[in-house]
C-alpha cells in the first residue's frame, strides 16, 4: 500500500510539472503569431504573402481584414495587434496622431487604381470623364461603393465623382457597403449594376469586369501605408514587416495588381 501511495504522489508531481511547463510554453507559442490588421482590399495578396512567410520562417501571421476606419477604431480601443496596413494615409495618420504606432517603422507599401466594375457578362466600356452619364447608366439600379466615412475606396470614389461633376446626380442611388469587398460582392451577385472598387479587388472576383478606370487626377493617390503598432511586444513583428517590404513578398502584391512603393 505504501508503494502505491508513493507512486501516486510521484505521478501527481510529474503531472504538475508537465502542466506547469505547458502553461509556460502556451504564451510563448501564441507570441509567435504575428497579428495583422489589414485593409480588406489586400486580402488575397496578403494571404499568399503570409503563407510564404510561414514557409520561410516557421512562424505564423494571422490577419484580420476590414475597412481601414473600422480597424483604426479597433486599434484605438486597444484591440491586440502587431501590424496595421491601411488603404489610405488618413487612417494611418489617425492612429499615428494618437501615438498608437511606432513612428519609425511607418512606410508606404503599395499603390492601387480606382475602377468602375459591372457584373461579368453584362459589361460595356465606359469612358470615365468630366460629366459622364453615370446616372443614366445606373437607371433604376444602385451604385455599390464603400461608406466614405470609414472605407477609403468609398472616400476616393466620392472624391472622384465630385471632381468629375457627377456626384449629385448619383448620390441618391448609392448602395453603401461596410468594406470595398462588400461593395464588390453587390456587383458580383447582380444586386447592383455598377460599383466603384480598387483595380485589385476586380482582379480577385471573376464575377465582375472592369468597365472603366478613373483618371488619376480625379482623386488623391491611393497609397497603403504600413507600420508596427506601439503596443506590440511580439519579437517576430519587425522581421515580418521587413518581409512584406522585401523583394520576396513583392510578387504576391503585383500579381493582384498592386504597385510596389519604395
Amino acid at each position: 500500500m505504501r508503494n502505491r501511495r508513493h507512486w501516486m504522489k510521484l505521478a501527481a508531481a510529474i503531472s504538475t510539472v508537465w502542466l506547469g511547463a505547458a502553461a509556460l510554453s502556451a504564451p510563448a507559442a501564441a507570441a509567435e503569431k504575428v497579428t495583422v490588421f489589414a485593409a480588406a482590399s489586400v486580402k488575397d495578396a496578403l494571404d499568399a504573402a503570409n503563407a510564404a512567410w510561414a514557409r520561410e520562417s516557421g512562424k505564423e501571421a494571422v490577419a484580420s481584414y476590414a475597412a481601414s476606419g473600422v480597424l483604426a477604431k479597433q486599434i484605438e480601443n486597444a484591440a491586440p495587434a502587431d501590424v496595421f496596413i491601411s488603404a489610405d494615409l488618413n487612417w494611418m495618420d489617425y492612429v499615428a496622431d494618437k501615438k498608437l504606432i511606432k513612428a519609425d517603422t511607418r512606410s508606404n507599401l503599395l499603390g492601387n487604381r480606382l475602377v468602375l466594375v459591372a457584373e461579368n457578362g453584362k459589361q460595356k466600356p465606359v469612358e470615365i470623364k468630366s460629366g459622364f452619364d453615370l446616372a443614366g447608366l445606373l437607371g433604376d439600379g444602385r451604385l455599390a461603393m464603400g461608406e466614405p466615412k470609414s472605407v477609403p475606396a468609398g472616400k476616393y470614389g466620392q472624391t472622384a465623382l465630385e471632381k468629375l461633376g457627377v456626384w449629385k446626380s448619383v448620390e441618391a442611388k448609392v448602395a453603401y457597403a461596410e468594406s470595398v469587398r462588400a461593395a464588390l460582392a453587390f456587383v458580383s451577385r447582380g444586386e447592383a449594376p455598377y460599383g466603384i472598387v480598387y483595380q485589385t479587388d476586380a482582379a480577385a472576383d471573376k464575377g465582375v469586369a472592369i468597365v472603366g478606370t478613373f483618371p488619376a487626377d480625379s482623386h488623391p493617390p491611393i497609397i497603403y501605408p504600413i507600420a508596427l503598432l506601439a503596443e506590440s511586444k511580439n519579437p517576430d513583428a519587425a522581421a515580418y514587416l521587413d518581409f512584406l517590404k522585401s523583394d520576396k513578398a513583392a510578387p504576391f502584391f503585383t500579381a493582384q495588381g498592386f504597385t510596389i512603393l519604395k
